[in-house]
């Protein structure tokens, strides 16, 4: 007899990609598809789902390309017999930061949809004012941003309120921005969205509120009073900031943000009903951003840390703890009151290790991207390079893009020495690149060790576990480095579950709907069904008595050596780069 329960939606729409996956009540994912941009929809023209203005430092994407892309998802669905009537609740992740204009009409075209016609003849251009949303790569908006960080007081204060610093991706900036330089298109917008409401609106078939965890992506919303922050909302109204009438309307632009991860929005739109055949009682909940989405995808614990060892290197943390920073972000949680998200991400992650990983190989007359060598030195290098322990202690900053933790802009590597007794630091003269291998890992590793260290319990200053997830994780060296630097009590893992952001939203949706009450957190009913076995592997023990102390006794001086960095007290060596 054919599977008939309950499935739910999790759908990711993401820089390059639309990607949807399916899951039952017990968690198994049983269906995933996927649109790329570039691939399938070659008529927009992006490259990497964007396009990029490098005289204006704009990177944007055609909101049309991303609804064509949700006909296409649906349609290979249902060409693959994906069973529509058995899915009773859909959520989803969307790149963070990004807007999307509505226009006045919007809300009606949503409402109004014919099953006759694809939701692109529909909705694209009638349904927006800007056929275009900035992408999270976008750093046009230095002078934006700067008005943010002076309204407020600075950085610090504005991390404070909103959980960020001001950054040129934020959609606060973004959207001062477009009043600035689109005055007649901001005039003519109804509502606006970010890309994980706007993703919710098309299956709502009206426009979703902005979620409690995606709006701290905005710096408009101030996490501590949880409500729109007046002071930054007039400003992203008008460049005065002081225009009341200015500031009314773009509190009705951005509407209520809804404060319950879990809130049933409404019943599926019934375009999708007829011409799909979804169930009329499908529920559909806040979408919420990629980052957020993606912690989701597993019951995270507090103390918990997820590494992304990607092109770029994030760590994610759910804590209890508000300790907000312009070094690092935080969220409120995407499920859970009164819990808070924690990320921390270095732009030169993958690409510095990779940089030395090829440095390596040079030296050892190999002419490939092998990480055997890479690997090899990282494992049998010693702690911090010293090969007896009254040797000098080896730290590297290793930064061939500029890098925004820390701010630094002139690329790079680093190289310095610290001595055992007076703690003094100096530059080095050069070591054997091999000790890079080791160097890199452990430099990304104290960063994040010494940036989480205030959400940490102090009488138990490690992570409780260590997730490793991206292409980094499969490498063992580099996991072996990490855990040594991290700890982790009860170990380092490798986590498998394919595509996290989707996965989350899936898992978010099932919540939503089965939870008994709006009192059963995320983590109980997820965590009472997960079953680790394929999906968590682990790989190293965490904590090392006397390896972790190790790493403690040099904070202070990485902490010093890393202001000279940032200062630029010193010169980088860029003949690696």
């Amino acid at each position: 007899m054919a599977d008939s329960g309950p499935l739910y939606l999790g759908l990711d729409l993401s820089t390059q990609q639309l990607k949807v996956l399916a899951v039952k009540s017990n968690l198994e994912t049983v269906f995933e598809e996927a649109v790329s941009f570039d691939d399938d929809l070659p008529s927009y023209g992006v490259r990497k789902g964007v396009f990029v203005n490098e005289k204006d430092d704009e990177v944007f994407a055609p909101v049309a390309m991303w609804i064509e892309a949700l006909d296409l998802l649906l349609q290979r669905m249902k060409n693959k017999g994906f069973d529509f009537s058995r899915v009773k609740g859909i959520s989803g992740a969307g790149q963070q930061h990004g807007s999307v204009y509505w226009s006045e009409g919007a809300e009606s075209l949503l409402s109004s949809l014919s099953t006759e016609k694809s939701l692109l003849e529909q909705l694209s251009p009638k349904a927006f004012s800007w056929k275009f949303s900035p992408n999270w790569q976008d750093h046009s908006t230095s002078e934006q941003v700067a008005a943010f960080d002076d309204r407020v007081g600075g950085d610090d204060l504005l991390a404070k309120a909103t959980g960020s610093g001001g950054h040129h991706r934020f959609t606060g900036p973004q959207i001062l921005r477009f009043v600035q330089l689109h005055p007649e298109e901001y005039a003519a917008t109804s509502r606006i969205s970010l890309v994980s409401s706007f993703l919710a609106s098309l299956f709502l078939g009206k426009i979703a509120p902005i979620d409690i965890s995606d709006v701290c992506g905005m710096n408009l919303f101030n996490i501590e009073t949880k409500t729109w922050d007046d002071r930054l909302i007039s400003l992203a109204a008008s460049p005065s900031g002081t225009d009341p009438a200015a500031t009314k309307v773009l509190y009705e632009k951005l509407g209520e943000v809804e404060p319950d991860g879990g809130k049933n929005l409404g019943p599926i739109s019934s375009y999708f009903v007829k011409k799909w055949g979804f169930p009329t009682d499908c529920a559909i909940i806040p979408s919420t951003g990629d980052n957020p989405s993606t912690i989701l995808a597993l019951p995270l614990h507090p103390q918990d840390a997820i590494v992304s060892l990607g092109t770029s290197t994030t760590i994610l943390m759910s804590t209890e703890k508000y300790y907000p920073s312009p070094a690092y972000h935080m969220f409120n949680h995407p499920t859970q009151p009164g819990l808070y998200m924690f990320m921390l991400c270095y732009k030169n992650g993958g690409l510095a290790r990779e940089e030395i990983r090829d440095a390596v190989n040079r030296a050892k007359g190999i002419h490939d991207h092998s990480w055997a060598q890479f690997n090899k030195a990282a494992i049998e290098t010693p702690v911090l390079g010293k090969t007896s322990p009254n040797d000098k202690s080896k730290l590297g900053f290793y930064f061939p893009l500029p890098e925004i933790v820390p701010n630094v802009q002139n690329p790079g590597f680093y190289r310095f020495e610290v001595d055992n007794t007076s703690k003094k630091i100096e530059e080095s003269k050069g070591w054997d690149v091999t000790h890079d291998a080791r160097a890199i890992v452990e430099s990304q590793a104290l960063s994040m060790r010494i940036r989480s260290a205030p959400l940490l319990d102090p009488k138990n200053p490690q992570p409780r576990r260590v997730y490793l997830v991206g292409g980094g994780s499969r490498n063992k060296a580099i996991a072996h480095v990490l855990a040594d630097v991290l700890g982790g009590i009860e170990g380092v893992y490798k986590l498998d579950v394919g595509n996290a952001c989707a996965l989350g939203a899936a898992y978010k949706a099932l919540w939503a709907v089965e939870r008994r009450d709006s009192g059963e957190s995320f983590e109980d009913l997820i965590g009472s069904r997960w079953n680790e076995e394929g999906k968590v592997e682990k790989v190293m023990d965490g904590y090392k008595k006397g390896t972790w102390e190790a790493y403690g006794d040099v904070v202070q001086a990485y902490t010093e050596a890393e202001a000279k960095v940032q200062r630029g007290d010193v010169k980088g060596d860029t003949s690696l780069i």
